[in-house]
């Protein structure tokens, strides 16, 4: 512990003598021992420093009066002044000022030389940064063997909140990742933010609460906290696939019903539970975050997946029913997305039990996502979710074989039939709108219309066929890619 002018008054070996006023505290740890003759030192002081002077530029009572004030503007702890030398006392102007300015003036006699107070600082100085040292190397132990028993995030941190005294939060993703103060808010105004690294562009933050501790430890914790971040992201990252892939297959009809029910109970999911499907899907390459994203805490019970193919991403979330309502676990899911840039609809899915019950919600969730909003509510037991999701009916083949040849024809010819169509069919059959719509002349609608009746196989003009080609537009729109 670093020495006082009073433990200095308290060795007996130096036989030192306080001068100042009573009042004048003595209580302020030396930093250093600065030794000068010099009439004004201030500009060689950086505070903290007990002056050793023997007053030799100090002739006149206003040099000494002087010298006081640079001491004192300077913020050196006191004045230890030598006698014996220039002076056979310590002046009695510079006592007056030094009390006038509470600067704590000490007697120096001539049989004590300034080596020896020196020493004296600079050992209790060594020895107090030793002590910090072997403090902080025991501390940089406890936290390092806590991530490696397993403890994690939390562990660490609660190791680190009573190191530095103060609450802890760790963020990502604009996402709470742990805390020591449940249902605190950190903000820049009561909280210190320190930025973490993990190589990733997730915004990661290390929040210590006002007032806190810290002497070298939270830049060591720093480094650990990264690395345990990116850890966890990694997992995260991979656990998303490999869940992903089993997934996948479920939705898209590949797998026996034996075979899906086993799967669904390998990912912790009941296939007697009800479960409902929440939706995202994004460019692959736009949003690479989408499959390391920390969910919202309302989330914490669903399983989160990403499937990859055909240059698209999805983020999809099992959730069972006791979640909560999946209007709002939709919005909750939707902010956290905003919060990290990613600017995506989600699709919600109905409650269903089984894995053909995933496969509907799912299809319901697709379906969902294309009106748009921010947050899409499933049109409930939707007619082309349920074809989709039902692996004994061949949508795809009758889809392609409905708008294969109007597909070849308008990259042949740039003829716009299928936007005509859909146009037609969204317009419910009014030649009129879809001619004012696409600024064409109706003649010219009607003609497109006789074309489409011939290629497709199917006439626009009669009910059953325009079911026939809405329900393949339909699964054109949302069929999975293969």
């Amino acid at each position: 512990m670093a020495l006082t002018l009073a433990d200095l008054l308290a060795v007996p070996t130096l036989h030192l003598k306080n001068l100042g006023s009573s009042r004048t505290p003595l209580s302020a740890a030396i930093d250093w021992v600065a030794v000068t003759e010099l009439e004004n030192p201030a500009s060689f002081l950086s505070g903290g420093e007990l002056v050793l002077t023997t007053g030799a530029r100090q002739g006149t009572a206003d040099a000494q009066r002087s010298f006081v004030r640079q001491i004192k503007r300077a913020g050196a702890v006191g004045i230890g002044f030598g006698i014996g030398f220039e002076h056979e006392a310590v002046p009695s102007a510079l006592i007056a000022e030094a009390n006038r300015w509470s600067v704590p003036v000490v007697e120096v006699p001539y049989s004590t030389p300034f080596i020896a107070i020196g020493k004296l600082v600079a050992n209790a100085r060594s020895s107090d940064h030793y002590s910090k040292l072997e403090r902080l190397l025991r501390e940089h132990q406890v936290l390092a063997r806590t991530l490696l028993i397993g403890g994690g995030l939390p562990a660490l941190l609660h190791k680190l909140s009573a190191m530095v005294g103060a609450g802890l939060i760790i963020t990502q993703y604009g996402s709470e990742v742990a805390t020591t103060v449940p249902d605190a808010t950190p903000d820049d105004d009561a909280w210190h933010p320190v930025a973490l690294s993990t190589g990733k562009r997730d915004s990661s933050t290390l929040w210590l609460h006002k007032p806190f501790h810290d002497d070298g430890i939270v830049d060591y914790a720093r480094g650990l906290i990264s690395i345990e971040l990116n850890n966890v992201l990694q997992r995260r990252q991979s656990a998303r696939q490999i869940a992903g892939q089993s997934i996948a297959d479920i939705v898209r009809g590949t797998l026996n019903p034996a075979d899906s029910a086993a799967r669904l109970e390998n990912l912790g999911i009941s296939p007697a539970a009800k479960n409902f499907v929440l939706l995202i899907s994004v460019d692959e390459d736009k949003f690479a975050a989408l499959s390391t994203i920390t969910l919202p805490p309302t989330l914490d019970s669903a399983l989160a997946t990403t499937i990859n193919s055909e240059g698209r991403q999805e983020l999809l979330l099992v959730v069972p029913t006791r979640a909560g309502d999946p209007a709002v676990l939709g919005r909750d899911l939707s902010h956290q997305m905003h919060n990290v840039g990613i600017t995506a609809p989600v699709g919600i899915g109905g409650a269903y039990a089984q894995a053909n019950g995933l496969r509907w919600s799912y299809f319901e969730a697709r379906e969902a996502i294309t009106r748009g909003l921010e947050v899409n509510v499933p049109e409930r037991l939707s007619l082309t979710s349920l074809l989709l999701a039902s692996g004994d009916v061949p949508m795809a083949d009758m889809a392609s074989e409905a708008l294969g040849p109007l597909t070849a024809f308008d990259e042949a010819h740039g003829a716009e039939l299928l936007e005509t169509l859909e146009c037609y069919l969204r317009l419910n059959g009014s030649v009129a709108a879809v001619a004012e719509e696409l600024a064409l002349h109706r003649n010219t609608v009607r003609y497109r219309l006789t074309q489409i009746a011939e290629l497709s196989g199917y006439d626009p003009a009669l009910t059953s066929d325009r079911v026939q080609l809405w329900l393949a537009l339909a699964v054109r729109r949302l069929s999975p890619q293969g």
